[in-house]
This record gives structure tokens, sequence and C-alpha cells, in this order.
């Protein structure tokens, strides 16, 4: 099965999460199919908290990857702030 999820990168104490597409017997954070965006929970300022390939979610959805809870979360607040800038 094919699942969209969070692999961790970043520091100690200072987490940073790639959006992949992955098989999900991979480990967490080794190999993926396609990274299609990333989520930076320390952001502040003017750095950026979220970033997504919603045309590629979408994509592997269509062909049948699961969301985990956590980006499903995610790609709704996408969403939800790209409707606010759209109108």
């Amino acid at each position: 099965m094919v699942v969209i999820r969070l692999a961790r990168a970043g520091a100690k104490k200072r987490p940073f999460y790639y959006i992949v597409v992955a098989d999900h017997r991979y480990k967490r954070d080794g190999r993926f199919i396609e990274r299609i965006g990333f989520y930076n929970p320390m952001a502040s300022g003017k750095e950026e908290l979220l970033r997504l390939t919603r045309d590629r979610v979408t994509h592997w959805v269509e062909r049948g990857a699961q969301l985990s809870v956590r980006v499903a979360t995610l790609v709704n607040k996408w969403d939800e702030s790209n409707a606010a800038v759209a109108a």
C-alpha cells in the first residue's frame, strides 16, 4: 500500500518534515517514491510553514494512496489557506 506521510529531517530539537509518497513497508525516514512538499513546525516570521504540490497529492490519491492523519490535516490547512488567497 502506498501512503503519503511525513519524513523527519532537521537537527535535534529543530524538527523539519518532508511530505513524501512511500510504500508503507519503508522506514519513516527511509526510501520514498516522491517528495511532494515540506512542513516546518518551527517556522517563525516570514519563514514558510508549509509547501505542498497539491496536484501531485491528487494524483497519488486517485491511484489509491492513503494520507496519514497528520498529512490529511496539513492538506486541509493548505486548501484553506489557498482558498483565502484566491478569494
